[in-house]
C-alpha cells in the first residue's frame, strides 16, 4: 500500500546535530525539487524510496541555498562564487560527507566545481545512489504496471557527457521488466533538451525550432509508452514537447525515482 508522504519524517541536519546523530547522506532538494510543483512529485519519490530502504538521511531545509550552477553557466561567476561559499560553510560545519540529489546540475555542480572552493563531498545522483541500494540488496525493484512497456531514456546533459554515467539509470529501468530502446542519439551523442547552460531562464534566441521540440521529435519517432528522465530540468522541457505535440495521453514522462515508487506502490 503506497505510503503518505506526511507520514515519513523527514529531519534536517540541524535536527540530527542537535541529537548528536549524524545521516548516511544528506539528500539536496535543489530548486526546481524544492520549488517547481512538477519537480516537487521527484522529490517525494526519492524520500518514499529512502525511507522504504531504510536510508539514514537529512535535508538541509531552509539552509539549503542555490548550487549556484544557473548564475556560473550565465557568466556570472562572482555570484556564482558567493552561492557556493554559503552552501560550502552550512555542510562543511555539519561535516558532511555524503550527498543525494535528484538534479544533475546540483550533482555535477557541487561534485566538480564546490572542491577548489573548500568543499570536497563524495556526490551521488540519485540514479547512482538507487544502483548503490539495489546492489546491496536493500533496493529490490520488480516491474510492477511497467512490465512489457516501451521505455526510452534521455540522457542529462551533467549526468551523461559532463560525468560519463550512462549505465545507472539504464540499470534501474531494466529491472523494471520493461522493453528499453534507445533514441538514435543517445548517450555520448544525446541531445541536449534545450533547458542548460542557464537556458531555461531565458528567451529563446533565433531559429526555427526549439531544442526541446527537436528532442521530442527523437521521442515521438520511437512511439514509447513512457519517456524516462532523471532531471527536473529535462521533465519540464520533455513535458512541454509531449504536450505541444497533443501526446501527453499517450506518453508518460516520468523520472525514474517515480517509476521506481510506482512499480513498488510507495
Amino acid at each position: 500500500m503506497a505510503t503518505n508522504i506526511t507520514d515519513i519524517k523527514i529531519n534536517t541536519m540541524a535536527e540530527m546535530a542537535a541529537k548528536g546523530e549524524t545521516p548516511e547522506v544528506l539528500f539536496w532538494v535543489g530548486c526546481a525539487g524544492s520549488f517547481d510543483d512538477r519537480a516537487k512529485k521527484i522529490t517525494k519519490a526519492i524520500v518514499k524510496i529512502l525511507h522504504h530502504c531504510n536510508v539514514s538521511f537529512a535535508v538541509l531545509g531552509t539552509e539549503e541555498s542555490c548550487t549556484g550552477d544557473p548564475a556560473k553557466r550565465a557568466g556570472n561567476e562572482f555570484l556564482f562564487q558567493m552561492q557556493a561559499m554559503t552552501n560550502i560553510q552550512v555542510m562543511n560545519a555539519y561535516q558532511v560527507k555524503k550527498i543525494v540529489t535528484g538534479c544533475p546540475h546540483c550533482f555535477n555542480t557541487i561534485k566538480n566545481e564546490y572542491p577548489e572552493l573548500g568543499g570536497t563531498y563524495e556526490v551521488l545522483h540519485h540514479s547512482q545512489f538507487l544502483q548503490q541500494l539495489m546492489e546491496d540488496g536493500r533496493l529490490k525493484i520488480e516491474g510492477g504496471e511497467f512490465k512489457g512497456k516501451k521505455i526510452t531514456f534521455h540522457d542529462p546533459c551533467y549526468l551523461g557527457r559532463a560525468n560519463g554515467e550512462y549505465e545507472a539509470p539504464r540499470n534501474l529501468l531494466q529491472k523494471l521488466d520493461a522493453e528499453l530502446s534507445e533514441m538514435k542519439r543517445s548517450r555520448a551523442n544525446g541531445l541536449c533538451c534545450g533547458a542548460g547552460g542557464g537556458q531555461m531562464f531565458k528567451e529563446a534566441e533565433k531559429g526555427n525550432k526549439e531544442v526541446n521540440i527537436e528532442r521530442t521529435d527523437d521521442v515521438l519517432e520511437l512511439k514509447p509508452d513512457v519517456v524516462a528522465v532523471g532531471c527536473p530540468f529535462c521533465m519540464t522541457m520533455l513535458k512541454d514537447g509531449v504536450k505541444l505535440n497533443e501526446k501527453e495521453n499517450e506518453i508518460e514522462v516520468l523520472d525514474i525515482s517515480e517509476m521506481i515508487m510506482r512499480a513498488k506502490d510507495l
